[in-house]
């Protein structure tokens, strides 16, 4: 049997701090774009390379969101930010987009994927498929 991982959100360095403090498995944090946590103050490039030394120190796992659904004109933007992120250890990028998996593979293959609530799987067969794309966890809708 799999041990539950308890995932918690982090968005900025000192609610990841209180994440690790009490106990989280695993974070998820995102960039200034292409998540769907606005109303987190989110961390820029140098603040996630710091989060995951941190995390990592602690043998807890990070997860980058980027489930947002970009439009056709943000999808350069979001293939540069995906570019400018690559070199950081995550150990999964949490995704809704069809369009935004394609980007990930072309730019950082082999990079695990977990899937979003927000891509609204409910159902076994919606699982099944998502898992021949090859995502490696799937986070089920709120409904």
């Amino acid at each position: 049997m799999n041990k539950p991982e308890l995932l918690a959100p982090a968005g900025n360095m000192e609610k990841l701090k209180i994440a690790l403090h009490y106990g989280a498995d695993a974070v998820y944090l995102g960039g200034h774009s292409f998540g769907l946590r606005n109303k987190a103050d989110n961390f820029t490039l140098g603040e996630m390379a710091s989060a995951l030394d941190l995390c990592h120190s602690r043998g807890v796992k990070a997860y980058l969101t980027v489930n947002s659904y970009p439009r056709n004109e943000a999808m350069g933007a979001l293939e540069a930010y995906l570019k400018s992120v690559a070199p950081l250890p995550f150990d999964a990028y949490i995704v809704a987009d069809p369009g935004v998996i394609e980007l990930v593979r072309g730019i950082s293959p082999g990079r695990e994927l977990h899937l979003s609530t927000q891509a609204n799987t409910i159902n076994l067969h919606s699982a099944r498929f998502w898992q021949r794309q090859g995502i490696r966890r799937i986070n089920l809708a709120r409904e």
